[in-house]
This record gives C-alpha cells, sequence and structure tokens, in this order.
C-alpha cells in the first residue's frame, strides 16, 4: 500500500503571502534554550564550555585524591573543611618520654637539693621599718650587710618609706636585736625607725611549710573532681597529671638551681595551677564539641583538630600573660622577682602540659565519642514485636 506524502505548502496551517503564495520558510538564528539548534558557533562554544568543566572536575579529583594520598602517608587527613590540621599528636610519643624525664629529673632535684626555704617557713625575724625619706631596698639590704645582718629580704610597705625586713634566725632578745637594727638601719641623713619586731620559731614555719604542702594536694583533688564532675573521668585524670607536672618541674628548677621558696612562690605556684586548668579546659570543651559534631575521622584526629582550633587563642593568652610576667620580672623589684620567675617556669610548662599530657593520656585511655554521647536508658527504648501468626498468611 503506498503511502501518501503532503507537501507542507499544501497544509491549512502554512503561511502565505498576501498575494497567497506560499512564505517560505525561515532559518532560526539563535539556539533553542536547551542549546540545542541550529547555531553551529553557540552549540560549539557550550561543547567548549562542558568539555572546560569535565577537566575541571577531572584536575579537582586529582588534586583531592593527592592531597588524601599526601594525607594518609601522614597517618591523617590534612584538613576538615577549611580548617587544617597540625599534627600535634603525631609526636605525642617523644613528649611522653620528654616529660617523664622532666618529672623524674625534678623529683631527683628536690630529693637531693632540698627547697631552699625562705624565712617563712625555717622562721626568722621580721620588722616594720619607717624611714623619714624613700629609701631604696638595696641601699637597705647592703647597710644590714655591714652590721652582719646576712641574707636580708626587704619588701615595701606601700610607700618607699615603708618597708618590711625579714632576716634569719637571730637572738632571742628582742630589746637587743631592736637597737642592733635601728643602727644598722640608720643612713645619712635618713633615720629609721622600727615600728615593730616579731620573731618567728621554727615550730611556726614547719606549721606552714605542712598546710602549704596540704593547700597544693588539695588544691590537685579538688581538680580532679571538677574535670570527671565536668567532663568526664579520663580527662580528669589527664588534667590532673599535668597540674601534677606543671607543680613538680617548677619546684624542681628551684630546687636544682637553689632559688630561694618562699610564700610568694607558693602563690605563684596556686595561681599557675589556676591558669593551667583553665588552658585545658578550654581544650577540653573543644574536644567535646568536635566529638560530638564531627563524623568519619578517628579520636586522634579529633584531638589534632582541637587542639589546631584552640592554638591562636592559646597563644594570645599567653603571649599576654607573658608580659606581665616579664614586666614584674624586671620593673616589680625585689619582692615581686621570685614570684615572676616562678609563674614565667609554670607558664612555659602549663603551655606544654595542656597538648602533651592533659591531651594525649585520655587518648591512650582510650577516649572516644562514646564517652560524651547521651545513651538512650534501656526503659525508654522501643521494643521490636514481631508477629508470626500463620492466619496473617492465609
Amino acid at each position: 500500500m503506498a503511502i501518501e506524502q503532503k507537501n507542507p505548502n499544501e497544509q491549512g496551517n502554512t503561511r502565505t503571502t498576501a498575494e497567497g503564495a506560499p512564505e517560505p520558510r525561515r532559518r532560526r538564528k539563535k539556539p533553542r534554550r536547551n542549546g540545542k539548534g541550529s547555531n553551529q558557533a553557540a552549540n560549539a562554544n557550550l561543547a567548549a564550555a562542558e568539555r572546560s568543566a569535565v577537566a575541571n572536575t577531572n584536575t579537582a579529583d586529582t588534586f583531592d585524591s593527592a592531597d588524601e594520598a599526601a594525607a594518609n602517608a601522614e597517618g591523617g587527613i590534612k584538613a576538615i573543611g577549611e580548617q587544617r590540621l597540625i599534627p600535634f599528636m603525631k609526636i605525642e610519643k617523644p613528649m611522653a618520654l620528654v616529660s617523664f624525664l622532666l618529672i623524674v629529673g625534678s623529683i631527683i632535684a628536690i630529693a637531693v637539693n632540698g627547697l631552699n626555704l625562705g624565712l617563712d617557713f625555717t622562721g626568722g625575724v621580721s620588722a616594720d621599718i619607717t624611714y623619714e625619706q624613700p629609701v631604696e631596698q638595696n641601699t637597705v639590704v647592703d647597710a644590714l650587710a655591714n652590721d652582719g645582718f646576712e641574707d636580708a629580704v626587704v619588701q615595701y610597705l606601700g610607700k618607699r618609706n615603708e618597708l618590711l625586713v625579714r632576716l634569719p634566725p637571730q637572738s632571742d632578745n628582742v630589746d637587743g636585736l631592736s637597737v642592733s637594727l635601728d643602727q644598722a638601719l640608720d643612713l645619712p641623713s635618713n633615720n629609721a625607725t622600727i615600728s615593730n619586731v616579731n620573731i618567728i620559731g621554727s615550730q611556726v614555719g614547719n606549721e606552714v611549710y605542712f598546710s602549704s604542702v596540704m593547700s597544693l594536694g588539695l588544691a590537685l583533688l579538688c581538680m580532679l573532681g571538677y574535670v570527671a564532675f565536668r567532663f568526664q573521668f579520663k580527662l580528669a585524670l589527664g588534667a590532673v597529671v599535668a597540674l601534677f607536672h606543671d607543680t613538680i618541674v617548677t619546684l624542681g628548677v628551684f630546687a636544682l638551681f637553689g632559688f630561694p621558696f618562699d610564700l610568694t612562690v607558693l602563690a605563684a605556684i596556686l595561681a599557675l595551677i589556676g591558669y593551667s586548668l583553665n588552658d585545658t579546659i578550654v581544650v577540653y570543651d573543644r574536644i567535646r564539641e568536635n566529638f560530638r559534631r564531627v563524623r568519619g575521622i578517628s579520636p586522634r584526629q579529633i584531638l589534632d583538630l582541637s587542639l589546631t582550633e584552640t592554638l591562636r587563642r592559646t597563644i594570645m593568652t599567653v603571649s599576654t600573660v607573658l608580659l606581665v610576667v616579664l614586666a614584674m620580672l624586671f620593673l616589680g623589684g625585689d619582692g615581686l622577682y621570685w614570684f615572676s620567675v616562678a609563674l614565667f617556669i609554670g607558664l612555659l610548662a602549663g603551655t606544654y602540659s595542656s597538648v602533651y599530657i592533659a591531651s594525649s593520656i585520655p587518648l591512650r585511655m582510650g577516649l572516644s565519642r562514646d564517652d560524651f554521647v547521651v545513651k538512650v536508658k534501656p526503659e525508654f527504648e522501643e521494643e521490636i514485636i514481631n508477629f508470626n501468626d500463620p492466619k496473617m498468611y492465609d
């Protein structure tokens, strides 16, 4: 059967001119909206753009593969989103060995040399002095040394003409001691007046020493309880070990070099415990947050991410505190000198311990995401019931 082919010009909807002649077909000059038209130049540009996009995708995949390979060679990913990771935990084992040697060396120095205890712990003489005119501390110390009063400690009491003088144990005769001190403290054209003289016995010094040791132990115990309640016991143990490291290293340096240890140094160590714990708490808070929100990476990488995110804050905090400590060290006078030295040593040890002790110990204890995710109690879990009634299948 033949198929009749109709001429398009004979269709009813074919356009015609005014004379009735069929209008010639017009060619499309622009590509269709889907990009498939008769415009060869536009189609060529579209094809080139598609090839370029495919090439860029392949190049990006190649770069991603290269980054992933390099990261795996280093033991983990290098970045999460736009945050590049610093592999702090990559050298945790060498740092653990360094920490162990520091603690052992400090304990040996304390056991062999002992602490050079000041008058607050050994007892001695304390006198309140008032001068007619302001005086320098070094001048008073030199005047006392010339009269046989060695190892004197001189501090200002608010004004530069009011001083506190502390001396090693002297004779028990308070009257004779007051006369001798009055003669030794008188300076040319600047007389001294002794308002009060106190003799501190060795028994009082021993009680102060015992109370100081108890206060350090109580502070560490309270920190352990706080961190265990606020975060997790694994983190609490790491924080307390880090605080013990900071304390023992500072005491070890003082014992090794024979620096005087008095109540001002003890106050610096107590302040150091609070500062170091504050820095550790910031790191722990970020660790807990990242364990809850970041998935698909190992606990070691979680710690690296948390330490990287808090690194800028740590640097800024330590820098500002060190500026104050250095100002007290060089401009605070003899009364704040050893206080500043203790803080300076403790700041360095505390910054180090917040990274490589307070963080690495929980990791070694098996810290994981399960330690921070709230688990559903058994009584609140949904019970799954299976119906095996044979009539259901009839």
